[in-house]
């Protein structure tokens, strides 16, 4: 059993900054990737970012240049810094973590998503 525990969200100005944190615990052998989605009121869940286990970043066209993933492997965490941030930013942000779970007696690869965090930006 995998769980990942995300904290960070909340109500931000435009302009202003937060740091998403997500952090996977239980029977994780390795995470190969992990990413963090967004949805919006009305809209398709879309990919923002996303990081290989070799550390290598990727970005959605809508938040290039303004946010910035990372990882903490020891801790099997991903961050989120969201900078300059804008009313279309708002939305609930999901992490998640493509990963080999062991269980002691087989390995199983898969796919887990966090409860997701509310992330609104307004004046």
């Amino acid at each position: 059993q995998v769980q990942l525990v995300e904290s960070g969200g909340g109500l931000v100005q435009p302009g202003g900054s937060l740091r998403l944190s997500c952090a996977a615990s239980g029977s994780i052998f390795s995470i190969y990737v992990m990413s963090w989605y967004r949805q919006a009121p009305g809209k398709q869940r879309e990919l923002v970012a996303t990081i290989t286990s070799g550390a290598n970043p990727s970005y959605g066209d809508s938040v290039k240049g303004r946010f910035t993933i990372s990882r903490d492997y020891d801790k099997n965490t991903v961050y989120l810094q969201m900078n300059r941030l804008k009313p279309e930013d708002t939305a609930v942000y999901f992490c998640n973590a493509d990963l080999v779970e062991y269980s002691g007696t087989v390995y199983r690869r898969n796919d887990y998503w966090g409860q997701g965090t509310q992330v609104t930006v307004s004046a």
